[in-house]
């Protein structure tokens, strides 16, 4: 053996050595963190690089959770941060379903705090009886669960409508809590309506009588509107929601604004505001995080050419919203650096 084939091996095995080094001190579980380059104060999209469609976030304390339609065989994933750039892994929020529920189909999770130790998750999923989407609602003790639906039977079910998905409960400045969904209409051919309805203070139960707010009716929406939720912006109520096919690149995100939680609501003209370009796919099914003053839109949205696949599937992504004439204008889908929350 010559002394160079000696260095070279002895090089080799440094080479070697120093990427288990590294490879070990990385945990695959984890996402991949979306930091930007060595400028603490810069991130790049998206958030987060796996499979989390219809993600929506609570802080409680100085702890952000993400919760997002079922994937990788948990209910309800539950992701945590401190920034809402770099996210955990954090189990799942819903490892038990009720017994009027089946498997697999998990969508939409949203929750809500409605004191120190009491948190509310509604959620859609099969019903048995129905055969349908239904709109089901758990308790937990603490913002990560595990939340428990101890209820005989759906919230929401509206069968005869197609079923009810992507419930978002709101508390509006006067206290009044408020849901709001969508009949599935497309899955039978017919509207599809965004509704809205007042839920009892321990928000548990529904109020009165549920209202239509909107259904589709531009072309941009193509056969349905969905994924609603509300936000108050200098007094004004926002209603916004995706609409069109979730597989393709022309699901999009608008908004509309509202005279109350019952309505009216008009539709703004310069929908949508948020469509695919050659950053990302299909973005849409937003929820409104303010984090410092700023607002931001926690959006799921396919890699360019990969709409419908599982890997990586839909990914979150982050982007600023500002206000301008009473407007929100949002900055993305970005996949340049930008200044963190």
């Amino acid at each position: 053996m010559t002394r160079t084939t000696t260095r070279r091996r002895g090089a080799a095995a440094i080479i070697i050595a120093a990427a288990l080094l590294v490879a070990g001190c990385t945990d695959g579980s984890e996402p991949t963190p979306t930091s930007s380059g060595s400028d603490p104060s810069m991130f790049t999209n998206p958030v987060v690089r796996t499979d989390a469609p219809d993600p929506q976030a609570i802080r409680v304390g100085d702890t952000w959770y993400l919760f997002h339609t079922n994937a990788g065989g948990r209910n309800v994933p539950v992701l945590t941060s401190t920034d809402l750039v770099d996210w955990t892994e954090a189990g799942d929020a819903l490892p038990t379903l009720p017994d009027w529920a089946d498997a697999g189909k998990t969508w939409a999770p949203e929750a809500i705090q409605l004191a120190p130790d009491r948190f509310l998750l509604y959620y859609t999923v099969a019903g048995r009886e129905s055969g349908r989407q239904c709109v089901g609602r758990a308790v937990a003790s603490a913002p990560q669960g595990p939340y428990r639906d101890d209820a005989s039977g759906p919230l929401i079910c509206q069968a005869d409508l197609g079923g009810a998905i992507d419930a978002s409960p709101f508390r509006d400045t006067d206290g009044s809590l408020w849901l709001l969904w969508k009949n599935d209409g497309n899955a039978i051919g017919v509207d599809t309506w965004l509704w809205s309805q007042r839920l009892a203070d321990d928000g548990l139960t529904l109020v009165g009588e549920p209202t239509k707010l909107l259904k589709q009716t531009e072309p941009w929406e193509g056969t349905l509107i969905e994924g609603p939720f509300f936000h108050r912006q200098d007094g004004r109520l926002y209603l916004f929601f995706a609409a069109n096919a979730y597989d393709r690149a022309g699901y999009a995100e608008g908004y509309a604004v509202c005279e109350s939680p019952t309505g009216p609501c008009v539709k703004a003209a310069e929908n949508p505001i948020l469509k695919t370009n050659d950053a990302a796919s299909g973005p849409g099914h937003a929820s409104m995080v303010v984090k410092d003053g700023r607002t931001w839109l926690l959006y799921h949205a396919w890699p360019p050419g990969q709409e419908g696949s599982t890997d990586p599937g839909r990914q979150t992504w982050l982007d600023e919203v500002t206000w301008v004439d009473g407007k929100p204008v949002v900055k993305g889908p970005t996949a340049t650096p930008q200044s963190r929350p």
